[in-house]
């Protein structure tokens, strides 16, 4: 199943699994456009503030007394931040660098 139709169709049936089956490609995408000069330096402080707001050790909602809530945060920031810098990129590099990812490259 190629990485291009993640999102469209049939496949969202699969739900959280089929992009957590997909989330290599996804890392590859937003690796491959953070270093893309074709990318405007916003949308690549956007991911770098959700990146570092999810590892940055105090966090806004504690962990305390409840375990797990405090990293709901953390992950409700990052997909926030990855949503928006994907948003953000222009359309065409983002379809170029999908279309690489899916043949191999």
């Amino acid at each position: 199943m190629p990485f291009s139709s993640a999102g469209r169709g049939l496949n969202r049936r699969y739900g959280t699994f089929h992009y957590l089956l997909h989330a290599p490609s996804f890392a590859r995408l937003f690796w491959r456009l953070y270093q893309d000069k074709r990318v405007w330096f916003l949308p690549k402080l956007v991911l770098a503030i959700g990146i570092i707001y999810a590892i940055w050790p105090l966090d806004a909602v504690p962990g305390f007394p409840l375990v797990g809530i405090g990293y709901l945060d953390d992950a409700v920031v990052l997909y926030l931040a990855a949503k928006a810098f994907i948003r953000m990129c222009p359309a065409n590099v983002v379809q170029e660098h999908v279309q690489l990812i899916d043949q191999g490259g």
